[in-house]
Parts: structure tokens; C-alpha cells; sequence
């Protein structure tokens, strides 16, 4: 984000809660008490102000505080960090913008033009990353708006209630009335789209995860379920317990207050099922790379220049040999049974010397149809037999041919068309061509 748009973005921000927590305390709740000091309202209005001011405070830290960077000239050890950052990852990580290697969990952030510790997202209206050593700020923060909010509206809420009692001497005025309906329409958005947010950045924090991570595992899930890959567990999930110690602190009764974040964010603890070859996150399918071929190597010799046992023999070796692929063994026919110069007992050899290319698996024509398919005709493919059936026409003059006679010495018979007297006389009634017949007669 532009550095004005941001600024922008932050008084807009600081407007807004500074908006929220002071206008109903001086033209709600102020004048709801009598405008005078008393036990009560201190007691109503202290615990809401302590919150306020630690929601600022986090507010402050967030926008202040680094998220952190990747040390100038910083390099995996891959003997010591081997496990984190050679094996977990594949490869060492490398960013071309900033000219560095990238430790576990680091990305670049394109609007900061760096990259980000542990990287959660860029907040817009913090004006920062959310990074290594401000995210337990950014929760913290989150998690004061949640309270400072519902108990704001826990506040007003009451107020109205009073007010909608009746009583005339508890009547809110005009300036009251405004000011209510002007706190409800700010602070129940803000309450519903923080709060919601909220959620999201809890879960992630039992699952010790970031919003990066969210998606990847996300992703991850889609391409188990689709059967691309096998199951993979998100390497640093400590447990709910330990997942929260590692963000806010080892003790929980520090855990809603600021405290600096221990640590350099360069390593990170591992979960216990974590598998030593495994790599987060794991490659798609498509994406991973193929197996290098040396092309000085020979594909057809196996160790000491022999042949490759593994290996199984083409169609023609197997023609020479005798096996098929069922694992039987029996002497070949040197030609298909619908060849033309097919004999019964013929056996291929591997001795001869003939063109293969005649019987390969290419398309090629056959005159004769195979045993048991008269009148048709069949092409061999490499997917198979196509069969062509034949006219009647065609099977006639093939027959002529065989038995030497020439088949276009005979004419066809076409039946001559009826004339329309024959078909006259036949549509006639049986009584009518006898009455008609015995006056011919006489």
C-alpha cells in the first residue's frame, strides 16, 4: 500500500475506535448517571476504559513493531539446521527481489518489497506485515476489539433498555437519541467483522498456523480427497497447548497482556510426527520434477555392459523367442493366419532374415478376411481389427474370381415395371372380371 494510503488508513482506524469508546461515555453514559461522579459509574466505566487502553496500546505495537526480516548475509547451516530447512523444504529457498535465502516459514511480501518472518498476511489497516514478532500483538489486538466491543454494547444496550421503560424522568434527550443509534451502527459492524475475523486468527493460533499455512493446507486437503497425493500432517502443530505458548507466551495469566516475542524466528520446533523426509507443502503432482536421464548412458545394458534383465522384449523379440506376455511359452507362426501366404505348420525362426515391417503393428491392408468372418473385410491396427462389411454385389464377384470365371459376363436381371393396365385389372373385384370375361366369350 501507498505510504500516504496508509497513514490514511490508520487515522481512519484510530477514528473510528477513539469514536466507538469516547462518544458513548460523554453523551450516552455520562448523561444517563446525572452528570455527576458516583461509585456505579466508576465501576461501569473503569474495567471498559482498561480495556480501551490496552486495545491502543496492542494498536500501537502492531503498527511499530518489525515483523520481521531475514539477517543481511544469513545462510542455512545444513548440518545443524539441515532437518528444518534441507529436509523440510526440499531445497534451500532462495528469493531472487531480495537476494537471500528464505528460512522455514518466510515469504515476500510484495506491498513491503521484504521478506517476512513467519509471514501471516499484510494488514492494510495496521499499515504493516503481520510477521514473527508482531503477530501476538495482532492477536491481542484482536482480541481487545472483541471485548471493548461487546462490552460497549453490552453498555448502550442497557441504556436503551432503561429508555424503553417509559419513565419520563429517564427519557433520553435528543442529543442521547443520536448518539445511541450512531454507536450501534458503528460498533455492531465492527463487532460482527472483527469478531469473525477473530475466529479465524484463534483457530489458526491452536493449530499453530498462519493465514499463508490456512491455504496451504487448505490445498493440501483438496489434493488428499482428490487422490493426488497421500495424507500429510502439517509438520508444526505442537498440540492446542503448546501451539499458544509458542505465540503468546509460557504463562496464560500474561497472555492478554503486550510482552516482546522471544526468539530470532529463523527455527521452529517441530511436532513429534513430523517425518524427517517429509516436505511442507508438498509438491503437486504436475509440479514434481522428473527423474534425470543421463544421456551418455545406455538404456539397453545393465552394470559390466550386460543386458538389462528388467527389461521386457519388444513384439519381434518375442515373435523370435516364443513368449507372450501370459508367461507361455510356444513356437510363433511366421505369418498371421489371414495372410495370403499362410501355411499350416510354419513356424517363425530367428534365423530369417525377412522385413518385419510387412507383420509390425502399423495399419496396413489385408485382401483375404481371417478364418470364421466371411464377406468382410479387416484392417490390422495397433489398437486391433477393423472389420468392413461387404455388398452382396461384392461377395459375388469376389466368388467369380475365385473360381475363375469372369464375373462381369453375366447381366443383372432387372425386373421390368408395371404398366398401369396390369395394375388396373388387378384392383378390379373377382365378380366384375367374370361377368366381364363371359361377354368376351359370347
Amino acid at each position: 500500500m501507498h505510504y500516504i494510503l496508509g497513514r490514511i488508513a490508520v487515522g481512519g482506524v484510530l477514528c473510528l475506535i477513539s469514536f466507538i469508546a469516547y462518544s458513548a461515555q460523554l453523551f450516552v453514559i455520562w448523561p444517563w448517571y446525572g452528570r455527576e461522579w458516583s461509585i456505579e459509574l466508576l465501576v461501569l466505566l473503569i474495567p471498559f476504559n482498561i480495556s480501551v487502553g490496552i486495545l491502543f496500546y496492542n494498536y500501537f505495537l502492531c503498527i511499530t513493531t518489525a515483523p520481521g526480516t531475514v539477517p543481511q548475509g544469513w545462510k542455512p547451516d545444513t548440518h545443524n539446521d539441515g532437518y528444518e530447512v534441507k529436509k523440510l523444504t526440499g531445497t534451500p529457498r532462495y528469493c531472487r527481489v531480495c537476494q537471500c535465502y528464505k528460512p522455514p516459514r518466510t515469504h515476500h511480501c510484495r506491498d513491503c518489497d521484504r521478506c517476512v518472518l513467519r509471514m501471516d498476511h499484510h494488514c492494510p489497516w495496521i499499515n504493516n506485515c503481520v510477521g514473527y514478532f508482531n503477530y501476538a500483538h495482532f492477536v491481542r489486538f484482536l482480541f481487545w476489539v472483541d471485548v471493548s466491543c461487546s462490552y460497549h454494547l453490552a453498555m448502550i444496550s442497557k441504556r436503551t433498555l432503561e429508555a424503553m421503560r417509559g419513565a419520563f424522568w429517564n427519557e433520553p434527550s435528543s442529543t442521547e437519541l443520536i448518539f445511541l443509534i450512531l454507536n450501534f451502527v458503528t460498533c455492531v459492524p465492527v463487532l460482527l467483522v472483527v469478531g469473525g475475523f477473530s475466529i479465524y486468527h484463534f483457530f489458526n493460533l491452536l493449530g499453530n498456523s498462519t493465514t499463508i499455512e490456512g491455504w496451504e493446507k487448505d490445498k493440501v486437503a483438496t489434493m488428499v480427497r482428490r487422490g493426488q497425493i497421500q495424507e500429510v500432517k502439517f509438520p508444526y502443530d505442537l498440540g492446542k497447548l503448546r501451539n499458544i505458548k509458542a505465540v503468546l507466551g509460557p504463562s496464560f495469566l500474561f497472555w492478554c497482556i503486550p510482552q516482546p516475542m522471544t526468539g530470532n524466528g529463523l527455527r521452529f520446533e517441530l511436532a513429534a510426527h513430523a517425518d524427517e523426509h517429509q516436505i511442507w507443502p508438498p509438491r503437486e503432482p504436475d509440479s514434481l520434477p522428473r527423474k534425470v536421464i543421463d544421456p551418455t548412458a545406455s538404456p539397453f545394458t545393465y552394470g559390466e555392459e550386460r543386458l538389462n534383465p528388467s527389461l521386457s522384449p519388444s513384439n519381434i523379440r518375442r515373435r523370435q523367442t516364443g513368449k507372450h506376455s501370459n508367461g507361455g511359452s510356444s513356437p510363433a507362426h511366421a505369418l498371421p493366419p489371414y495372410h495370403p501366404d499362410y501355411k499350416e505348420g510354419e513356424y517363425f525362426s530367428g534365423t530369417q532374415n525377412q522385413d518385419l515391417d510387412d507383420y509390425s503393428e502399423s495399419e496396413s491392408e489385408i485382401s483375404e478376411p481371417p478364418s470364421g468372418k466371411p464377406g468382410s473385410r479387416v484392417r490390422r491396427g495397433s489398437e486391433g481389427y477393423e472389420i468392413q462389411p461387404q455388398t452382396r454385389e461384392e461377395i459375388l464377384r469376389r466368388y467369380l474370381e475365385e473360381i475363375g470365371d469372369d464375373p462381369y459376363r453375366y447381366a443383372r436381371y432387372e425386373p421390368e415395371p408395371v404398366s398401369e393396365s396390369e395394375g388396373s385389372e388387378d384392383d378390379r373385384p373377382l365378380g366384375r372380371l367374370k361377368s366381364d370375361h363371359q361377354s368376351n366369350i359370347v
